[in-house]
């Protein structure tokens, strides 16, 4: 049995170094590319790429990882960006209370939590500054034309009021 668990061991860490040398000839190869005359940014990107490659692999939201690999396939410093941009905007909008904005955000990008967050942010504003808007009748034919969108109900409100 020991011998077993011994060979099973020698195999995983075999494993392990190939895939750790294919992603470090992946990586080089990468920085070579972004500055392929310039040795000193190579290896900074290389650098910059190990970090992002190791963040990547220990991080736990499947959903978000996959979002940003999506974006950044080959650029594991973006990928962490991207992964930490994104956490942060699902988590803000776990925690919104408009649900009627949410739901708009959420319709027009189902699976960006950053464009989430911004659309929220944006729709929010505007249906602030829809609900103290003094002239009835442009506030009523803004809501007409947009009756589930505030920024365009703003914009629109605000191009028959003062024509801009």
């Amino acid at each position: 049995m020991k011998k077993a668990a011994i060979i099973f061991w020698l195999v995983i860490g075999i494993s392990n170094s190939i895939i750790s040398q294919s992603i470090e000839s992946k990586i080089r190869e990468f920085a070579r590319q972004e500055y392929p005359s310039d040795k000193e940014m190579q290896d900074y990107i290389y650098h910059q790429q190990v970090v992002g490659y190791n963040y990547m692999i220990k991080v736990t939201d499947s959903d978000v990882k996959s979002i940003a690999v999506r974006e950044y396939p080959d650029d594991y410093s973006m990928q962490q960006y991207i992964y930490n941009q994104q956490l942060s905007a699902k988590n803000y909008m776990r925690t919104v209370a408009d649900l009627d904005v949410k739901s708009i955000a959420i319709r027009e990008y189902p699976s960006d939590y950053s464009m989430q967050k911004y659309i929220y942010d944006q729709q929010l504003s505007a249906k602030q500054y829809m609900r103290s808007v003094p002239n009835s009748s442009a506030k009523s034919q803004a809501i007409r034309e947009y009756p589930n969108d505030y920024s365009m109900q703003k914009y629109i409100y605000d191009k028959l009021v003062y024509g801009n």
